[in-house]
């Protein structure tokens, strides 16, 4: 057969680029190499809960037409993301507020908090931060720093905080009132029946083929196409022919805990200290209020990537970002490929700019 399009990837990207093709009246073929559609925000229901299996995913925007758009295919509850990092047995509220430090030093003021950050940050002196370590505590003093960012990055990026360049903590917020929302945007929740429900509502009356990688695909098929939109890895794609790009992965361990309702009374925890392996639980059904009898937990450990682990983060310092620019020069000269998404792309994108960024080529490409 003959197709307009191609899309390699049955996430979020690809799912609502296919939906808007379909939409237009073009003729779509989606594969993915999962056995499953969804990729990274895959859920699956667990006795009787919506298990988030790649990791805790929060829908949050500000764009209104985005937050529309997923209204359209889903219902969303009204879940604020308010997580809570446990540093030994101290217990803090994220992100950074007027709660975490009162917990930390007993302020209950602006001011005074204000004034201790500011003392800590003249007592190290740091006036240009060579590092990561160097530029966190010029932000935010030692105390925030020591208990709920060494650690915790340390296992995130798998290097020593020294180790690690200053740009990569930019900016930390922090919020001298007592709103433990981590979000700012004006819209936020949880699809309600989980995000596989959402991704197969955008999939409807599109054909879709699971358990085919690109490559392998791409040889075997007599299919054609007039464009491609690739949204896997795009050194993959090149067969690495210009180096690997480095990325972070991800493992969990999942448990279902019998007879226990409520395991940590949220729906992530993250654990900041460097001697506890992983970095966050996840209590699965606190993400829609569930009632059920037992609950299901994950825990989520960072891990380096290798050839055949997925890819989760981009590691964007000069040198990834150096060699994701030659690829990218190789990309443009593929006429009939179009690079999108995360991993096409090279960059963290946060959901509702998947669906922003996907909606955008959509209506670029769709009277071509």
């Amino acid at each position: 057969m003959k197709y307009d399009f191609l899309v390699v990837g049955a996430g979020l990207f690809g799912a609502v680029f296919a939906h808007e093709m379909r939409l237009a009246g073009k003729s779509v073929l989606v594969i993915d190499k999962r056995a499953h559609i969804a990729g990274n925000i895959y859920t699956e229901q667990e006795a009787g809960i919506h298990v988030h299996k790649y990791g805790a995913h929060i829908f949050h925007t500000s764009n209104e037409r985005v937050w529309n758009y997923v209204n359209h295919l889903t219902c969303f509850n009204n879940y604020i993301n308010s997580p809570i990092a446990r540093y030994k047995d101290e217990l803090y509220n994220l992100p950074f507020n007027m709660n975490t430090f009162y917990a930390m030093w007993g302020v209950t003021t602006p001011a005074e908090a204000k004034a201790v950050i500011e003392q800590q940050k003249a007592a190290a002196g740091i006036a240009h931060p060579a590092n990561l370590e160097e530029q966190a505590i010029s932000l935010v003093g030692t105390d925030v720093y020591e208990k709920l960012i060494k650690g915790y990055t340390m296992k995130q990026w798998g290097r020593a905080c020294r180790e690690l360049p200053a740009f990569i903590i930019r900016r930390l917020p922090l919020r001298f009132t007592f709103d433990n929302n981590y979000f700012n945007d004006t819209y936020q929740g949880i699809p309600i029946g989980g995000y596989t429900a959402m991704v197969e509502k955008l999939l409807e009356g599109v054909e879709v083929i699971l358990g085919a990688p690109y490559r392998s695909f791409s040889k075997e098929t007599g299919h054609q196409f007039e464009r491609i939109i690739y949204t896997g890895a795009i050194d993959e794609f090149f067969d690495y022919s210009l180096g690997e790009l480095e990325y972070r992965s991800l493992r969990f361990e999942q448990e279902l805990l019998i007879g226990c309702a409520n395991y940590q009374g949220n729906a992530v925890v993250n654990y900041t200290e460097e001697e506890i392996p992983y970095t966050r639980i996840i209590e699965h059904k606190h993400f829609e209020f569930g009632t059920q009898p037992d609950t299901i937990i994950s825990k989520e450990y960072p891990a380096a990537w290798s050839r055949g682990k997925e890819c989760y983060y981009p590691v964007n310092d000069e040198r990834n970002n150096d060699l994701y620019e030659k690829y990218r020069q190789l990309a443009a000269g593929q006429k009939q490929v179009i690079f999108g998404g995360r991993l096409g792309q090279y960059k963290y994108y946060d959901m509702d700019k998947v669906v922003e960024a996907a909606l955008e080529l959509a209506a670029s490409v769709a009277d071509r």
